[in-house]
């Protein structure tokens, strides 16, 4: 920039050669500057005028059209924005092995409250109660009148629920989406399922996670996103399941029973297609575990896979068949059971102290003598009876995917002594769970082999390790079958099914003391159908049954289990796909083989 000088030389030259002032030149040169100077402030002020005006504008319409698209949508409570991992609310459903939803997702709504944006909290409290009668009134007087700014009402609601909080008109209760989980056949599969609860929760969604049951034992897997919406598919026919729980439940009336289990299992699979116990529970509102009395009366105890009793004379056979697999015996040998009997000091008696004097081994499984099997068992030898009945999985606890089965494990004796040996052999001094014993005689129904149950649909069958030779199962079975055509289960004949099993009735122990109840006992009756080719396994169990219609009470599993189980193979075998076969003759067939 080139400055102009306030007193030019040349022009003071002329100036004074012509008589003239030359101050009156710079003061003009000074004037001339200082207006120059003032143009061109003026101009950057008006610049920066009009770039501020046009901020302005564009902030404004900003504003005014953000204002505008809030006004056009519904609105919402503005969501958390504090750092953490984000809720992961979905989960996937479970199907029974033909594709029916058993457990699945239903979106509902949460209610909470802001007691600081609230216009009239008693009003509000007094509609709550009407609409939620179960709701503390104190509780949310307390809450609403407070200091608190947040307060939760409601984890779920229905959409009943939902309008009539709404009709209250309070600014200041609020919802929030979220999902619950929804077992839509109710009561159906509920010890199998086991139920959820909410884990980590937000205003705007909430975890489901398992509780119980299945539940529990995959929820990882039913969590994971990876699935990508894909069901998880159990063994289970949902259909075979009502029928089992509802026979068992009129049994279980039927018998004056305290409880009752069943188990329904493929004897080549180890597929678990129903396991029931009674009482139960709604999954959908799943009741508090005990805080005092027996587990065992709590309708969340699973007595399927739970309840370890002592489970009688349904173990005889699993001695039989050692027996015969050894190569110690034939079903035809004579055994002398004639009293007296004492092993380790103690007398081995009979029911009813009966005396079968010499029996063959299959008339040992036929009549259920103790002292008959007590005598195949010291053959047999501790040792090999460990060993057996291991390799059967009476030694741990079920590998079924529920979590209540880890607390399953049989209980055995301390040291196996002589006496150990025989009284287990008929069924006393170990106590396992009926799907213990089902896995037992899963592995006589399919020829020997040793099975693993299992709640999850299997592709053909999961045959495990052999634990019996072909010959000694085939033997075993036939034993079985003549037990339902002439021995204790006369009442679990079945047309056209031919079923093979075992009734099992063993005193109660006491829970305080020791020693046994007179007038209580477990009677199971354990089960093999169709007897010509065991396909399936079935055990039935009563906790204390009475049956009351003859002039004495009668407690043992031939009146008491055995007439429940035939009802139900007869409900349950048409549904499994089974055709009745009235072409043999009852046990023929059989003998032959």
């Amino acid at each position: 920039m080139i400055r102009t000088p306030l007193r030019p030389l040349a022009r003071i030259l002329d100036a004074r050669r012509n008589g003239e002032n030359p101050d009156a030149i710079e003061r003009e040169n000074l004037r001339i500057r200082h207006e120059q100077m003032r143009d061109r402030a003026r101009q950057r002020a008006e610049s920066r005028l009009l770039v501020l005006g046009l901020v302005f504008f564009c902030a404004f319409g900003v504003v005014g059209a953000r204002m505008g698209v809030l006004a056009g949508t519904e609105p919402a409570e503005p969501r958390a924005q504090a750092p953490g991992a984000a809720i992961v609310s979905g989960r996937a459903d479970i199907v029974d092995r033909r594709g029916r939803v058993l457990a699945t997702n239903m979106e509902t709504h949460s209610l909470y409250a802001h007691p600081q944006q609230m216009i009239e909290p008693e009003r509000a409290i007094e509609e709550l109660v009407k609409i939620f009668p179960d709701l503390d009134r104190e509780r949310l007087t307390r809450d609403f009148t407070g200091k608190r700014k947040f307060v939760w009402v409601r984890k779920t609601l229905s959409p009943e629920q939902k309008q009539a909080v709404h009709d209250i008109g309070e600014p200041g209760l609020l919802f929030g989406p979220r999902d619950m989980r929804l077992y839509p056949n109710g009561r159906l599969a509920s010890h199998i399922l086991g139920g959820t609860r909410f884990g980590q929760e937000g205003v705007h969604s909430a975890e489901v996670v398992g509780s119980a049951g299945i539940e529990r034992f995959y929820d990882k897997e039913l969590r994971d996103p990876a699935r990508e919406g894909r069901p998880l598919e159990l063994s289970i026919d949902m259909t075979v399941q009502a029928a089992v729980e509802r026979v068992l439940a009129g049994g279980m009336t039927l018998m004056n029973a305290k409880g009752a289990a069943a188990v329904l299992m493929d004897v080549r699979s180890g597929e678990v297609i129903s396991i029931a116990s009674l009482p139960d529970f709604d999954p959908n509102s799943r009741p508090l575990p005990p805080t005092k009395g027996s587990p065992s009366d709590s309708p969340i105890f699973n007595r399927a896979v739970q309840g370890v009793y002592e489970l009688g004379s349904t173990f005889k056979i699993f001695a039989a068949a050692q027996a015969l697999d050894l190569g110690l015996v034939t079903p035809q040998t004579v055994v002398d059971t004639s009293p007296p009997m004492k092993v380790g000091g103690f007398r081995i008696g009979e029911f009813h102290n009966k005396n079968y004097g010499l029996q063959s081994v299959e008339e040992i499984i036929v009549n259920s003598s103790n002292r008959g099997t007590a005598k195949l068992a010291m053959q047999i030898g501790g040792t090999r009876q460990q060993e057996f009945l291991k390799s059967l999985g009476f030694f741990d606890a079920t590998p079924l995917e529920i979590t209540e089965a880890q607390g399953g494990k049989p209980l055995l004796p301390k040291k196996w002594t002589e006496l150990s040996s025989v009284t287990i052999s008929y069924g006393h001094g170990l106590s396992s769970s009926p799907l213990h014993l089902a896995a037992g005689y899963a592995a006589i129904a399919n020829g020997g082999r040793a099975v693993k149950p299992t709640l999850l649909k299997q592709n053909g069958p999961q045959l495990g390790e052999r634990v019996m030779s072909p010959e000694a199962a085939r033997a075993a079975q036939i034993m079985l079958r003549k037990v339902v055509t002439e021995g204790t289960a006369s009442f679990g004949e079945v047309p056209g099914y031919h079923v093979a099993g075992k009734t099992g009735t063993a005193d109660k122990p006491k829970e305080r003391g020791g020693g046994y109840y007179d007038d209580k006992v477990i009677a199971t009756f354990a089960t093999m159908f169709p007897a010509t080719d065991p396909r399936y396994v079935l055990i039935v169990s009563l906790d204390e049954p009475v049956e009351t219609t003859g002039p004495v009470p009668r407690r043992t599993a031939g009146w008491t289990a055995v007439p429940v189980t035939a009802e139900m193979i007869g409900r349950v075998a048409p549904l499994l796909g089974l055709r009745p076969d009235f072409g043999v003759k009852t046990g023929l067939v059989l003998a032959s083989d």
